[in-house]
């Protein structure tokens, strides 16, 4: 289950419905979908979304997503150091981003500004985000740079990030994520 945090208040959420909740608040979309099949660091995408199928196509139906694709980062990814650093950067997408974590886990970082705090959504397998088009955010692997995510969009286009240049993230990066 996912954890929030919001460092500058030194403040951890463990609760789902109170995660559910304060994202709710802020128009970011939090649930829980079954994530019970394991894979290989080998599995193919194709693999992968079949696997959630099952739940995937009604969800991308009724919100008239219509491509996905998998992120798949382990220890021995090539590159993975560029891999990284790319998600580091605060950016936003012209669409909603839709992540469903199906194994291992991930840092989402939200700058909202104004006087909202900076905040992380530590996610695992289970967790699915939506993260709203032009929200300012980005992803840290974390520690160990594990994770599976099936990424869901309208369009293709919409994985393209928009890096911001803000300098807000640089901040956080050290921040204790647990």
């Amino acid at each position: 289950m996912a954890t929030l945090t919001i460092p500058d208040k030194r403040l951890t959420l463990e609760n789902p419905d109170e995660i559910r909740d304060y994202l709710a608040q802020r128009g970011i979309l939090y649930t829980q979908w079954e994530a019970n099949c394991a894979f290989s660091n080998e599995a193919s995408q194709e693999e992968i979304l079949a696997a959630y199928n099952h739940a995937l196509n009604p969800y991308m139906t009724e919100h008239g997503y219509r491509t996905a694709d998998v992120i798949s980062v382990h220890p021995e990814t090539p590159n993975l150091p560029e891999i990284r650093a790319k998600f580091l950067r605060e950016h936003t997408h012209t669409e909603d981003e839709v992540r469903f974590f199906v194994d291992g886990q991930g840092y989402f970082w939200f700058n909202l500004e104004g006087e909202e705090p900076v905040f992380c959504v530590k996610c695992v397998a289970g967790d699915l985000l939506s993260v709203p088009a032009n929200f300012k955010h980005w992803f840290d692997l974390g520690p160990v740079a594990f994770v599976k995510t099936i990424r869901v969009f309208t369009d293709a286009s919409g994985w393209t990030p928009h890096y911001t240049d803000s300098g807000v993230d640089a901040r956080y990066r050290e921040a204790a994520i647990g």
